[in-house]
């Protein structure tokens, strides 16, 4: 991918680093950074000397989730199902799951909905102690999606998952590390140095010995991001179609607080 692409990929000594690269509308999940992403994420499946991965975004968000003056359901072939075309808008973000080696999300600012989902599904995470983090799906009348209500009470158990899901409310970078989302918050621009530099020790490690951790790890834990993906998809294409995620994405962009029918 070239500078000018909606996603940067590069790579020195065994470790891959991919940059969304859209800071003016705030990294988020357009048609074209979707298509940059999974293009940069195949080309990382395919490297076998690739020994560690870092995911970052340039700007003050790493990144905002869906595009909202866009469709939130992804265009699809003919005769798709409403389910089929939520859950398609996240899979090139899943395909970060079919990575082998260890992926580190460097979260240099926001992370919201799907930008949040993403990070959560990454491996580790290093935030920014002043950024914002978390899903706001409730907030504008959506379920969740990106597989959000299947990883997060997996990481921070269900009590906390919960208040965080149901309130829709986000949080710093120092919360979320004191709640255990995040591995380590520092300030923004230790971000990226302090990921790469985590990355750099997973990758002076034996490979073949990191890469069957990861996946027992993930055998063992029944490990099933996109099957949680894929049965939120029923709910969020439910709701995308109610009176209340008109109102909560038209506040959204409005700057005023919705107000919420249940219709």
């Amino acid at each position: 991918m070239g500078p000018e692409a909606a996603v940067v990929l590069s790579e020195s000594d065994g470790v891959a680093v991919i940059t969304f690269n859209r800071p003016d509308n705030r990294n988020s999940m357009t048609p074209e950074l979707l298509r940059d992403f999974a293009a940069c994420s195949e080309t990382v499946r395919r490297d076998q000397d690739l020994r560690a991965v870092v995911i970052a975004g340039r700007g003050s968000c790493f990144s905002a989730g869906a595009d909202f003056k866009s469709n939130l359901q992804v265009e699809s072939e003919t005769g798709a199902l409403d389910h089929e075309r939520s859950y398609a808008m996240y899979e090139p973000f899943l395909s970060v799951l079919d990575i082998r080696v260890p992926v580190i999300a460097a979260l240099n600012g926001h992370a919201v909905g799907g930008g949040f989902g993403l990070a959560l599904a990454c491996d580790i995470r290093i935030a920014n102690r002043d950024a914002k983090y978390g899903a706001n799906f409730t907030k504008l009348g959506l379920a969740p999606g990106m597989a959000i209500s299947y990883l997060l009470p997996r990481l921070l158990g269900l009590a906390k998952a919960s208040e965080l899901l149901y309130t829709g409310r986000l949080i710093d970078g120092v919360e979320a590390e004191r709640i255990g989302l995040v591995n380590a918050a520092c300030v923004a621009e230790d971000v990226v140095p302090r990921a790469l530099q985590m990355a750099r020790e997973i990758a002076d490690n034996a490979p073949v010995a990191i890469r069957l951790t990861k996946e027992a790890m993930r055998r063992h834990m029944g490990w099933d991001v996109r099957g949680g993906a894929y049965a939120e998809s029923f709910a969020q294409a439910e709701t995308v179609k109610m009176d209340d995620a008109r109102e909560g994405m038209a506040a959204l962009l409005e700057k005023r607080k919705p107000i919420f029918s249940g219709r």
